[in-house]
């Protein structure tokens, strides 16, 4: 029964996550650039002031795997990054975390690239 509310929440979290995001791109004039950012951000912020943390542990990967998550992920690593090498974590503390992401993203950036051929925009 464990497992299922586990899965429960994560689906929660995440889905309310995903339409507070879609709720934004039909309602407001707020591109998905922006959103995105602001997302990154807001992961950032709340777990600096750890609103976010809690969430992560009742949803687990709901709130870890969108964009919320990236910016948990980023100010974990700054701190961690601070605690262990002083202010100097604080600029290499966030890529140190993120930094198999990040590097996922541009690899399968660039296969993508190779196997679709992009149109400009007229």
């Amino acid at each position: 029964m464990e497992i299922f509310l586990n899965y429960l929440f994560a689906f929660l979290v995440g889905g309310i996550l995903c339409v507070i995001a879609q709720i934004l791109i039909d309602k407001t004039k707020l591109t998905p650039a922006r959103i995105l950012v602001a997302y990154v951000c807001a992961g950032v912020f709340l777990t600096a002031i750890g609103l976010y943390e809690p969430l992560v542990k009742l949803a687990s990967t709901g709130a870890t795997v969108p964009l919320t998550g990236f910016g948990y992920a980023i100010a974990n690593g700054v701190r961690e990054a601070v605690d262990q090498k002083g202010i100097i974590g604080a600029l290499t503390g966030g890529l140190t975390a993120t930094s198999g992401g990040i590097t996922l993203a541009l690899i399968l950036g660039f296969i993508a690239s190779l196997i679709v051929s992009g149109k400009p925009k007229r």
